[in-house]
């Protein structure tokens, strides 16, 4: 049977290279972004590569979510990625609630509603594994430089979703992992990033092949160590 594998924010930086390289090595790939039409680089990829599907959704709009998964209810999904993510800038002084707000639906309750729709498909898997991009600005012992508070928070909670969730969803043989990339230099992450999403990318596929249920839960680096949280 071939392996399936569902990923958001597919039509950029590093979504965009989860679905090139899973598509290469013969995974079919669900891969989601809000505006089809306007995802130039991965209808492009999709003409070439014949297992990837190209899905509009956008996981700020809960019933869209919903939608998706009736529409596979029949599928198996042996990974789900939850990749697509918002970094709205903030400092001291200078906070901007609704942006708050809609950073904490993206990056922190549209990962959870994304297991929750999809949960009788990541059963039906074989690999049955949860991964979702976190980052270190996420973790409270790493920070050291402060500001960022939106953005921060939105990961740290997320981070505690995931690990709640690697409990709850344990009994159905699914694994849970939280990822931090790296400083990638992607559209979100800037230029001045110390590693390429090739890189970064082969470095958490490499993660994801090894999740089972022994080590589900834990905060994990692309290459391969443990963040305290």
């Amino acid at each position: 049977m071939t392996q399936t594998i569902l990923i958001t924010g597919a039509n950029r930086g590093l979504g965009l290279e989860f679905t090139k390289q899973y598509a290469t090595d013969g995974w079919q790939v669900l891969a989601c972004c809000r505006h089809p039409q306007s995802a130039l680089a991965l209808q492009a990829l999709a003409e070439k590569q014949s297992h990837i599907r190209v899905l509009a959704l956008d996981v700020g709009d809960f019933k869209q979510i919903d939608a998706l998964s009736l529409s596979l209810q029949h599928e198996h999904i042996d990974v789900l990625i939850n990749n697509a993510g918002v970094y709205p800038a903030s400092s001291f002084g200078d906070t901007d609630e609704a942006a708050w707000a809609q950073a904490f639906k993206i990056n922190s309750m549209a990962p959870l509603k994304m297991a929750e729709a999809f949960i009788a498909q990541l059963m039906r898997g074989k690999h049955k594994v949860i991964a979702t991009l976190s980052s270190k600005m996420g973790s409270i012992d790493d920070n050291g430089s402060g500001g960022e508070y939106l953005y921060r928070s939105s990961k740290t909670a997320v981070n505690m979703i995931m690990k709640s969730l690697s409990i709850d969803v344990k009994p159905h043989g699914i694994s849970v992992v939280t990822l931090h990339p790296g400083w990638v230099r992607t559209e979100m992450g800037g230029p001045n990033g110390l590693i390429d999403a090739t890189e970064s990318v082969q470095g958490l596929r490499k993660v994801i092949a090894q999740q089972n249920l022994s080590n589900s839960g834990k905060f994990i680096t692309y290459d391969g160590k443990e963040v305290a949280w």
